[in-house]
């Protein structure tokens, strides 16, 4: 398998899927994918490429569908709103707006049949070519001192491995998850040995689960070519993860930090409150409403 020399090793490209039908955000999601969902004052997707601005990514793949133009329109220019904004002297505004432009290289490529997220993955292989590269699911965020997938970005070229992102769950939310299992070797990293996708309670490995942030090398895509649709009908990132950590090829780093699930309803609608209460003016007229609303 040829890739990057790991002396020469770095990390650029980053892949984002956006392809999935988003049905967990319905109806809200009928006619608007869920990653442009806003979450306070920006969509879902705008904080995941923030995120990877952040960790040093500059290439940006959008695997999407033709009813998703829209994600990329967000990260182009608006040269009528930015001509309106200029006229009206509201130069902050328009300020902000070019800086979304101008955050990252982006690049689409089609997934034609939303055939799960390791069909998504290969989607981008050429794009990829032999590049180590990270992919960052579009409905997870992920916010601490340091960005999530950097965490997993400096120990991928620490240890020249393939590095998933976990964080503990509760039991009754392991079938929601693919879920680890491993030998922690150092505070918070993990050996993975084997990977269960969304497994009933009393079967999974631990409660370790896998929460939307990868860092992998091309060989990933020799095991997902091999397979065949597996849980849900879906061709599996985690089932190609497997191969990687029957070979001891695959890590796993607790990622720490605050994440909101956004296609969670509980967690989008807490993901908005917690940054509303960041907002120094927002949360003086927030705080007193949301007493008013708590039967405690």
């Amino acid at each position: 398998m040829c890739y990057a020399k790991e002396k020469d090793m770095e990390i650029k490209k980053v892949v984002i899927p956006v392809a999935g039908w988003g049905t967990r955000s319905l109806p809200a999601s009928k006619n608007i994918p869920k990653e442009m969902l806003p979450v306070y004052n920006k969509p879902v997707i705008q904080y995941v490429v923030e995120e990877a601005q952040a960790s040093g990514l500059t290439d940006v793949v959008f695997v999407t569908n033709q009813n998703k133009t829209i994600i990329e329109d967000h990260f182009d220019y608006n040269l009528a709103l930015e001509d309106m904004l200029k006229r009206k002297g509201k130069d902050e505004m328009l300020a902000k707006i070019r800086e979304v432009a101008e955050m990252v290289n982006i690049i689409s490529v089609r997934q034609k049949k939303q055939l799960g997220l390791g069909h998504a993955v290969l989607c981008a292989r050429e794009v990829v070519k032999n590049d180590p590269f990270c992919v960052m699911v579009g409905d997870d965020l992920m916010f601490g001192m340091e960005p999530g997938i950097k965490q997993l970005i400096s120990v991928a070229m620490t240890e020249h491995m393939p590095v998933v992102g976990v964080m503990e769950v509760p039991s009754e939310k392991v079938s929601n998850y693919g879920i680890i299992e491993g030998e922690e070797f150092a505070p918070g990293m993990y050996r993975v040995r084997n990977l269960v996708e969304k497994p009933k309670v009393n079967e999974a490995p631990s409660r370790l689960a896998i929460v939307g942030r990868y860092v992998l090398f091309p060989d990933i895509f020799y095991h997902l070519e091999k397979l065949t649709p597996g849980h849900g009908g879906e061709i599996q990132l985690t089932d190609g993860l497997k191969g990687l950590a029957g070979n001891n090829r695959l890590l796993a780093v607790k990622i720490q930090g605050q994440r909101f699930d956004a296609g969670d309803w509980a967690e989008y609608l807490t993901a908005n409150i917690y940054f509303a209460l960041h907002d120094e003016v927002l949360r003086d007229a927030l705080v007193p409403r949301l007493k008013e609303l708590l039967p405690f």
